[in-house]
Parts: structure tokens; sequence; C-alpha cells
């Protein structure tokens, strides 16, 4: 029959018994096959020869001689000597209960120690730290006495962690089991028992490489074939990584003596500190904290939550109204969220009164502050280690939106946008020293009931300039919103741009103009005081802000020099008084230290023939003013969708878009505030480059669309929103993408598209302005459409998109789509 025995650990270790888990619970047993508990029932006698004695005469005259072989019962084993490495002699019952296992077969003898047992010793093997468990076992009978030498060492140490690589070193030749010279003949690595092929090996990342003294295994952290383990070490979280590799030697020692070696060695990193991130993705406007701890490994749960009013374990905190959720990621982390409302009672608020320390008042504003305490109480499975994780989370709610200011600037003009605030218009609005109210007419100022916006000229007054170069000139534009019932500075402005500006000219007749600005660092010049040279040459034209001068090269002081082919003219304007008076500022009638100087250079070629020709024709009628011809601007742009809201800068181009996927155009008439004026697409067509091509296909013909095309081009309305203001300046359409094909194979993989346009009057009967396009229902057998060319060009402009890239298309394509 059978019995149950416990396997205690001590029993595990002396009988061949081990067992270990992962942190799935995946649980393996191993045991031997010479375990105290299994039955062998062959077995063959591999016992080393016996030791003899030579035959003693009886007191009977018989000679006494040894058995024909040495017994190997364990009731034959005299005594055991181990090497701690000191000799020390045991017999086989203080062995036993020293916790050794012993046992033996007809052809085996079987120890058994476990690790850092006192008759084991530490040894230093080539570098390697390595546990050595030595005995010899003495059989005997009569005469007869038979002496087993057994050893075995194991890798304790030899280790090398970096946050990427496992390095494991063991010595080549393993001295306390090694007496002789001896090769290697077979040499192997593998995870948990099993030996991997090279291939495997490459494709897992591990390494297996000789040295004159070491063997050397290198492994991945991270690998498929070992896991994380959460720790918490001080109640912090921490990580590490196991995996068990197996060594797999097999040397030869003398003539006949083979040796196989195999070790398994698990194999854990030291823990890794892995501070948890707390995410506040609070929206103050919302009403709810909303805030992500993580992230975890898999053995991590969320148990309970700590808040102001005491412990809540999960179950409750979502009972009493809290979103607590558990993530999932493919790499089988995990992250917790929580959400908190405002107003739950848990949540600690505080109403107080800040703002923005201004000058000569504070900017008071009521805000009411939300605190969050949180201590998540997190557990470690399956030890059940808790350990917490704390969080302050704050929210502030202004009831107050103060008034902003943004904008931008062109060649010409700051343009400067206001918006009110949820308080309304009740401030004043001060550029320079002026009230806003006084310059609507000048600044064109539009409103409504939360926005207001401003067209200033960087000519005005109001503007300050900063700096003067060569051909343009910095301009500041100061703005204050100021609340005059309770004398607040609610918001300074400032907003600086460059803008072209002519500041000295050279012309062939020897003329020179100069002109010369009154910039913000030297605001006490006087421009009407300005001179050049000659202090006698004094501005054609002057004011507060400017000094306009225009003389002869040949006068007013200006030198000349010579280089090589160029002859150089040069005078400067300055406020010294060539007569050594002192100048005195008009204002304030204080003396002023003058440190105002500009040069003027012309620069002419000494060798340069000019030509002009001129005639005359009798005049038969009065003369007549003749039509002006100006240039409007045209742009074409791709947007990314069809809400026509964004589109691809210049930067983004080549565009990549899939066969048939839609292609959203528009083309915009800017800069025209004209709202008499219509743009209106004539022909647009698409070709494989941006330059005249052979290859072309129409989308739109004489106004209206190719029905040639399968896929025809739609049309979109334009309706009237913040960026579009006047509808008839822009068009758009839609072109589904396609590239040209012959005989099933791809001439070219890209596109452009460009488009011919039109500016209308609205109340024009032009053809192209007005034209009736033919139904979609129209026949596909009709005589194809062609781009007409007997417009007049006058109007006509001509705009093409960036490179549009075929990025896939389908394989059985066999249309040729020219």
């Amino acid at each position: 029959g059978s019995q149950m025995v416990p396997l205690t650990p001590a029993l595990a270790a002396k009988c061949g018994y081990s067992m270990e888990s992962d942190p799935w619970g995946n649980t393996k047993l191993y045991t031997s096959l010479l375990s105290c508990f299994a039955q062998n029932q062959v077995s063959v006698n591999r016992l080393p020869p016996e030791m003899s004695v030579p035959k003693q005469p009886r007191k009977d005259g018989r000679e006494r001689g040894l058995l024909p072989e040495a017994p190997t019962s364990l009731h034959n084993i005299w005594r055991m000597v181990f090497y701690t490495p000191k000799e020390k002699p045991m017999l086989l019952g203080d062995v036993q209960k020293a916790g050794y296992g012993v046992s033996t077969t007809p052809s085996r003898l079987v120890l058994r120690s476990p690790y850092h047992m006192p008759e084991t010793y530490s040894q230093n093997v080539n570098g390697v730290q390595m546990e050595v468990f030595r005995v010899t076992t003495y059989f005997k009978r009569e005469w007869s006495v038979t002496m087993i030498d057994t050893a075995a060492a194991c890798p304790t140490g030899g280790l090398h962690f970096t946050d990427d690589v496992i390095t494991w070193y063991m010595p080549k030749y393993i001295t306390p089991l090694v007496f002789n010279e001896h090769s290697i003949l077979e040499l192997y690595m593998g995870i948990d028992g099993e030996r991997l092929t090279p291939a495997q090996m490459n494709a897992l990342g591990y390494s297996l490489s000789l040295t004159d003294s070491q063997i050397i295994i290198s492994l991945p952290v991270g690998g498929p074939d070992g896991y994380y383990k959460s720790h918490a070490l001080d109640y912090k979280y921490h990580t590490t990584y196991s995996i068990e590799p197996m060594l797999e030697v097999l040397w030869k020692e003398g003539v006949s003596d083979v040796t196989r070696y195999k070790v398994h060695y698990p194999i854990t990193t030291p823990p890794k500190p892995q501070p948890p991130q707390i995410t506040d993705n609070t929206v103050a406007e919302l009403g709810f904290f909303n805030v992500v701890l993580g992230t975890f490994l898999h053995d991590v749960e969320l148990v309970n939550i700590t808040f102001s009013t005491g412990v809540m374990t999960v179950a409750e905190a979502s009972a009493s109204g809290f979103n607590v959720q558990q993530h999932g990621f493919p790499n089988g982390s995990k992250a917790f969220t929580v959400q908190v409302p405002f107003s739950d009672p848990v949540v600690l608020k505080a109403v107080s009164r800040g703002g923005v320390e201004v000058n000569p008042t504070n900017i008071n504003q009521e805000t009411t502050t939300y605190t969050l305490p949180l201590i998540f109480g997190l557990m470690i499975l399956p030890e059940y280690t808790p350990f917490p994780q704390p969080a302050l989370l704050e929210a502030v709610l202004q009831d107050i939106t103060l008034p902003t200011m943004e904008g931008t600037c062109d060649d010409a003009n700051f343009y400067v946008t206001v918006a009110y605030g949820n308080q309304g218009k009740n401030f004043n609005i001060i550029v320079g020293a002026q009230n806003l109210a006084d310059l609507y007419t000048e600044y064109g100022i539009q409103e409504n009931s939360t926005h207001l916006s401003m067209t200033v000229p960087f000519l005005s007054d109001e503007v300050t300039f900063e700096l003067v170069y060569q051909s343009s000139v910095r301009a500041r534009f100061d703005a204050l919103l100021w609340d005059s019932v309770n004398n607040w500075h609610l918001k300074n402005f400032s907003l600086a741009c460059n803008f072209p500006l002519t500041m000295a000219e050279c012309y062939s007749n020897g003329t020179m103009t100069a002109l010369a600005v009154n910039v913000e660092s030297a605001s006490h010049i006087v421009p009407s005081q300005l001179t050049l040279k000659d202090p006698s040459c004094k501005p054609t034209f002057s004011n507060k802000r400017f000094a306009y001068f225009s003389f002869n090269a040949n006068s007013c002081g200006t030198t000349r020099t010579f280089y090589d082919d160029i002859m150089m003219y040069q005078n400067e304007i300055s406020m010294v008084n060539r007569r050594g008076a002192v100048l005195t500022d008009a204002v304030k009638k204080e003396p002023v230290t003058p440190h105002y100087l500009m040069l003027v250079s012309c620069y002419y070629m000494l060798n340069d023939t000019q030509t002009v020709t001129f005639f005359t024709k009798p005049r038969r009628h009065e003369p007549f003013a003749e039509s002006g011809v100006g240039e409007l601007q045209v742009r074409m742009r791709l947007a990314k969708d069809s809400s026509y809201n964004s589109f691809y800068m210049e930067e983004d181009y080549p565009v990549v878009q899939y066969l048939r996927e839609p292609l959203y155009f528009e083309v915009e008439l800017i800069q025209s505030t004209d709202p008499r004026i219509e743009l209106v697409l004539e022909n647009c067509w698409a070709t494989v480059n941006d330059a005249v091509s052979t290859m072309s296909w129409d989308l739109i013909v004489n106004g209206c669309v190719n029905l040639d095309d399968r896929y025809q081009t739609t049309f979109h309305p334009v309706a009237l929103d913040e960026r579009v203001r006047y509808p008839p300046h822009a068009k758009r359409f839609e072109v589904k993408m396609f590239t040209f094909v012959k005989d099933d194979t791809v001439l070219r993989d890209q596109i452009f598209v460009h488009c011919e346009a039109v500016i209308c009057d609205i109340n024009q009967t032009d053809a192209i302005c007005k034209r009736q396009c033919p139904s979609h229902t129209v026949s596909r057998n009709t005589k194809r459409v062609r781009r007409g060319t007997a417009l007049k060009q006058l109007r006509r402009m001509h705009v093409s998109s960036g490179k549009v890239v075929l990025s896939t298309f389908s394989s059985n394509m066999n249309k040729v789509l020219t």
C-alpha cells in the first residue's frame, strides 16, 4: 500500500525534491529519479574497483580472504569524511541527522546537501564565488574497504547587472571537480532546464562565449523566458526580473574519465525603484478630480483608498459615486484611475481672493480651491505585501475671466483683437495717451458682444518706433485695459513687428534722399533740428516723428570716395550744432546731449550707360483717364478633412494619400475686402509634376466638373465663419486620389493639381461668371469637353498645389486613368 508523507523543505532537500511558483500562480514540482520515494527496477554495477589487503592466516590454519566485490548497502558505510576544507569525519547516522541525504543503488552512491550547510565551504574559482560540497565515503566489510570521492560545486556569484543585460560568468575549469588536465567536449546553454539551439539563442538575444578562464552567458533583461515581479521595500514600490538559465558542460579528464556538469542558476536582478506616476488630468471646469495612478505590474492590486473622511474599499468608493477603474495595457502592466466630484464631502474647499499684482492696485478675483488628499492602499500578490501611495490634488476655479488681447502684423498694419472675458466690456482701452473711443474711425474698429478688433497702421501717431534698419523699422503698439470705476489695470499689451520702410534712395541724376526716424531710445530728439554735415541743409519735411532730406550729391558737405569701379557719396544726419551752440529740448527747455547720428551712402557704377527713348505723337483728343490694372492674390491649399478648418503647410509636402481617398482643395482670394467680386474656377487639372506636363487629366472644365471622369469632382459650399469673411471669395472642391497608369503599370506615383481662377463682378453676365453646368446624368458618350482658351486673360490667375504622393493602390486596377 501507499502512504502520505508530508514533504517539508528539509525533507525535500534531503530526498531530491524542489518546487517553485511564478507570479501567475503556476507551480513546478521537480523530483529526482533517485529520490527517496522513487523505485528503480534496473541498475548497472559501476562501482570503482575494490581495495584489497593481503591474505592473513586464521588461527585454525585457513586463510582469510576478501569478498569478490565491495558491498554498496548503507549498512556497509563505515564513515564519511567531509572537507570544510579541513577533514571532518562523521558517522552515517550523524550525517543523516545533520540533514544530508545518503542513498545507494547497486551502481550509484547518491549524496544530497542543502545549501549553506556547516560542512560546505565557499571558494573563489577563477573569479567566481562557488559553494563546494566534498565528501569521501568509506564502505567496509571484513578486510575490504572501498573509498568513493564525491564533489559538487555550485555558483553563488559571478553575476553582473546593468539596466539592460545580465551577464553570468562561470569558471572554465572548476578546480574542486577537476584534478588533472582535461578538455571540454560539449557546451550548451538553456532556459528552465531545456537546451537551446544557436538559432533559438540568437532569436532571443542570448549569447554563450568562452575565454581562457571563463564561460560567459549574456541574457537581456525583460526577455520572454523570464518574468517581472513587484516588491515593496520600505513601503516603496520596486520591481525585479527573474530568469533561470542552465549551463551544461561535458569534459574529459585523463584518458577515459568523462564528467557531465549541469547547473540551473535562478537569477533575480536587484530591486529597482519604480515610483508610481501620479498624473492629474483634472479639468476644473468639468467639476471633478481625475487622477491616474500607474503604471504597475500585473501582480499589484488596488485594495482601498483613504480619503479625508476615512478609508473606503474599492467597492465602497464605487458605490459612493466615485469612478474607480483599472486599465490593462498590452504589455501586461496596469494603471488605476479615480474620478471624484468637487461636490463630494471628501473634497476640501477653501474660498480665497487673489489676483495679479499690478500698480497701483490689485485685481482681486474670487476663486475656490478644491483639495483632494488621497492615500492609495496597494497590495502585491500572492505575498499580500501592502504598500501605500499618497497623492494630493488641487484645482482652482476662477469666477472672473479677465479680458485678453492678441495680435498679428503684416507689412502695413497691426491687427489686434480684444476678448472681453465673462464680465462684458466694462473697461476702457487706452492706446498711447488716447482713449480708443476717439480712434474708432482711424483704426477701423469692429466689435460684437464678446470681441473687439482693430487695424492700426504702423505709421499712426500712437505707435512707437523701437529700432531702424537699412530698409525697415521695428514698431511697437502699446495698449492698456483700464477699469476706471475700480481704478484697475486689467491688462498691459505690447506687440512689436518689423515693417518695410525706405530709409534712403539714390537717383541717377545725383539726387539723394534720406529719412530720419525718431526712435524710442532718442525720443528727446527734435527732427526739425536735424541737419546734414552742412548745418544749413535742413529737412525738406519734418514733424515730431520724421525728418526727410532731399539733396544733391555734390552739396551739403557730401563726400565722394572711389573704390575700383564704384563711386560712393556719403553724408550724415546728426544733431551736432557746427557753431558750438548747445541744443535745447523745445518742450522742457533743458540742455540735452546730442547723440543722434545717421549715415547716408549712395553707390554708383563708374561705367554705366542708361538709354532713354522718347518720341511724341500729335494729340487727337483731350487727355482721358486710362483704366488701371491691379493685382489680386489667389492661393490654393489642401485641407486635412472636409471641415476645411486645418490645412497642410508648405513643410508638410509631399502629402501621402491612399488611392481613391478624398483630397479637399480650397482656392481663395486673399487680401480683398470687396464684397462685389467673386472668385470663379475656370479650369482645374492634374499633372504628374509641377511644371508643364504631357500627361494631364481634367477635373474642372470651363467652370464645370468633367463628366468623363468616373470619380467626378465634387464642389462644396462655402459658408460665412470666423476665417471666411466673404464666401464668394473662396471655392472648395473634392477629388478622389488617383495616379497615372498605362497597361496596369503606374507611370508616376504622384500628382499636382492646378487651377485657373477668374475674378468676376457679381453683377457681370460673362459666360464663365454665370455658366450653367450640364446635369451629371448626361451620357458619357458625349464628346469630351476641353478647357476653353477664348476668354480674355486679364482676370485669369494660375495656382498650383504641392506634391501629393500615392501611398498604396489596388493590385487589380486595370483601367487607364489618362
